[in-house]
């Protein structure tokens, strides 16, 4: 349906092109094909206020999803310390480098151009790879999310021959909207944002005259389930780098990405911790083992009532719209990056006329629905496997560029030398390599597979290039497009390889 969809959308553009522009030779067309490639059209730069919430929403999208961590912790405390602690051995770290990393390359493709400057091309296929399938599994999650808080209003989704439809239009209506523009999008994951955050300040307030701050010490540690609960602190706090695919259409990235980044810090931190104060400090401590995904809904009529529910409901169905639309434009905007980099073939990079990538969103969507059939903590566990894996490629390139390019152009640095960042990563990637220990036998044999693809991938396209079987982005159109200088150009302008850097 989707490839149907592109091709009638083809044909009408041709179409309408033709009639505008007349014809042409047959020479002077495959010229003019040859050269769209290399062009972007002009589309609207993400600001400051959509780039936050499109960060926040590629990490949280609000506090639904993070019940579990309370009875997988067997009570608030821990539930409580993790989203306190966490942030500051994972989620700051991770953002500082993506900061560092994104304002000195600000082009679509993210941390593939980063592993690929510090590692060569094969290691930046690689984590491009790993990525975009760990983001395609996080992005199944959320239409089936949807559906879930609203089949308890609307029992008949509990059908298959209801919920299937339902699964498709709900794919197709989001992937259309990403298609329509990234600050369509931008602006709708300030919009969506708003509207799911507020009930639970609602909630706050009206639970403050029934709050017992002992409550919160309460812990049970016979009941505590160390696998389920790290990879729930990890998956609602990870994907910080994500949002780097987009660099290349984010206005003045070099200003923007910090301010974006420490933004989203607090919105998340503060999405998470507030609700949870309110939710297990308002209610008795019996209450620990019935926390489990939507049960936010419960708390809400618990302390306000069925019209709360109600509200909580609808706004984590439209929470996870938001989820879907932030991690969709990542999705395809790093397959863009690829395509523009000569990883990927050049019809990846194909824009639609409202600037964006339409096969790579196509692509994307189509992952989407082939995975959206796997069990939620299925998904969770692979997609954390694989994304721990990329994690640990990143760290390794932000320390060797600091080494190898010290000269960089880096607009944010932070503000550390090497010590130093050996010093901030060593926590985070400790705690990743702790999550991939403890992942189950089957998670190690899929991600084992996956990880066998994606090597065998590369030469493969390698052997396409080289056999001109599809067509790449040359060199010069590919420099034209990332807007990179030239080695000699950048040799004659510093004087010496050593302060060459991929960007002018």
């Amino acid at each position: 349906f989707f490839i149907f969809l592109y091709v009638f959308h083809r044909i009408t553009e041709t179409s309408q092109d033709k009639s505008a522009g007349g014809t042409c030779l047959m020479g002077e067309e495959t010229t003019a094909n040859d050269e769209n490639v290399a062009k972007t059209k002009p589309s609207p730069k993400l600001t400051l206020l959509p780039l936050v919430f499109l960060i926040f929403y590629e990490v949280s999208g609000g506090p639904f999803g993070v019940e579990d961590s309370v009875k997988s912790g067997g009570g608030p405390l821990l539930a409580l310390l993790g989203f306190l602690i966490f942030p500051l051995i994972w989620s700051i770290p991770e953002a500082l480098i993506t900061a560092e990393l994104a304002t000195s390359f600000p082009e679509n493709g993210g941390y593939v151009v980063w592993i690929s400057s510090a590692f060569g091309p094969f290691w930046g296929f690689q984590e491009g790879f790993w990525k975009w399938f760990s983001g395609v599994m996080d992005n199944a999650l959320y239409p089936v999310l949807f559906l879930d808080y609203l089949k308890h209003s609307f029992p008949i989704l509990n059908h298959v021959a209801a919920r299937v439809p339902a699964l498709l239009i709900i794919t197709f209506s989001l992937t259309y909207l990403n298609y329509r523009g990234l600050h369509i999008v931008g602006f709708s994951a300030v919009l969506l944002a708003v509207f799911s955050l507020c009930p639970f300040l609602v909630m706050a307030l009206l639970a403050v005259p029934r709050m017992r701050p002992q409550r919160w010490l309460f812990v049970d540690f016979k009941k505590v389930n160390w696998r389920g609960y790290l990879n729930t602190m990890f998956w609602n706090l990870n994907y910080w780098d994500k949002a780097s695919t987009l660099a290349g259409e984010v206005e003045s990235p070099g200003e923007t990405f910090p301010k974006a980044l420490f933004g989203a810090v607090l919105l998340v931190m503060g999405s998470y911790l507030i609700p949870l104060m309110a939710g297990t400090g308002a209610l008795s401590e019996s209450s620990s083992g019935e926390w489990s995904d939507g049960y936010f809904a419960e708390v809400g009529m618990l302390i306000g009532g069925v019209w709360l529910k109600g509200w909580i409901q609808a706004a984590a169905a439209m929470s996870n719209l938001g989820l879907f639309e932030a991690e969709m434009s990542s999705d395809a905007f790093q397959l863009l990056g690829m395509s523009e980099i000569g990883m990927l073939p050049a019809f990846f990079a194909q824009r639609s006329k409202y600037g964006t990538p339409t096969i790579s969103i196509l692509c994307s969507a189509t992952g989407v629905i082939f995975l959206s059939w796997l069990s939620f903590q299925e998904i969770i566990e692979f997609l954390n496997f694989l994304y721990a894996l990329g994690m640990l490629l990143e760290f390794a390139a932000f320390v060797k560029l600091r080494i190898k390019k010290p000269d960089l152009n880096r607009p944010y640095r932070v503000p550390l030398n090497t010590f130093g960042t050996l010093l901030l990563c060593l926590p985070p990637s400790l705690l990743v390599i702790l999550v991939m220990v403890l992942a189950a036998p089957k998670t190690f044999l899929i991600s084992g597979f996956i990880i066998v693809v994606g090597f065998c991938l590369y030469p493969f396209l390698e052997f396409v290039k080289e056999k001109r079987w599809a067509r790449f982005i040359p060199e010069d159109p590919r420099r034209q497009v990332l807007g990179v200088q030239t080695e000699s150009q950048l040799d004659e302008e510093h004087g010496d390889e050593s302060s060459a850097s991929l960007l002018p």
